[in-house]
């Protein structure tokens, strides 16, 4: 009979390394999900997607970010201000400053939404830290592009550059509809029908087209919004 104080020997994980989880996402993210659900770690995919979204600010020119904002403010029809060299200087920090928070922070409010939307609202299975663990990997795929993509948005000169929907539909005139295909990123899309996949495995009722539907409503759904501020 085992004594009561013998230390237990805790179940070993099963869970890839962070490296071999970024690369099964993009390979095989089925298999990926289901792991995520057994045991749901989200921290150091959360931290990989902010650094590298903070990199691929952080390379881009400080004069690409105040060019926009010059253009935004004779649209309004008001002077943009002379910025000086310690404002400049400070940008360069702030930028990818905010970028990594705002990405660390944007992953866990869209997982509670998610989870409102998956485990309350719908009735699925589910716990917050699994469904944070889906979208912090599947938001890598569009994180990572964002990098890659980082000279063409130097070479075009547009900071926002994105591989989006929009880019395959340029006989469309300007206007509302054709910014609303230009916030559709391609690369979020992809990230998207990964969180159905997840979505799916966390609870194996509710089917990865359901899913895929529900959330790319929502995406749709947010375009349709900011597509009202270009």
């Amino acid at each position: 009979m085992e004594s009561p104080t013998q230390d237990q020997t805790p179940p070993q994980s099963t869970l890839p390394s962070l490296p071999a989880r970024l690369f099964t996402v993009f390979v095989s993210p089925g298999k990926l999900m289901a792991q995520l659900v057994e045991e749901p770690r989200w921290f150091t995919a959360l931290v990989a997607s902010a650094v590298v979204v903070g990199l691929s600010m952080a390379l881009l020119p400080v004069d690409l970010f105040l060019e926009a904002n010059r253009q935004a403010a004779m649209e309004r029809g008001v002077e943009f201000p002379e910025m000086g060299e310690r404002a400049i200087q400070a940008m360069r920090i702030a930028i990818p400053a905010v970028t990594v928070l705002s990405t660390a922070l944007f992953s866990v409010i869209f997982a509670g939404l998610y989870t409102v939307i998956f485990a309350f609202i719908l009735g699925d299975e589910g716990r917050f830290t699994q469904y944070l663990a889906v979208v912090t990997h599947a938001w890598f795929i569009a994180a990572l592009f964002g990098l890659l993509v980082t000279p063409l948005r130097i070479s075009t000169g547009d900071a926002q550059f994105t591989l989006n929907v929009g880019s395959f539909l340029f006989f469309l005139p300007d206007g509302y509809f054709s910014n609303v295909f230009r916030v559709l990123d391609l690369t979020q899309i992809w990230s998207t029908l990964i969180i159905a996949q997840g979505a799916h495995a966390i609870d194996k009722r509710r089917t990865f087209a359901s899913a895929a539907t529900i959330l790319l409503g929502i995406m749709a759904a947010v375009a349709l919004v900011m597509a009202r501020f270009i």
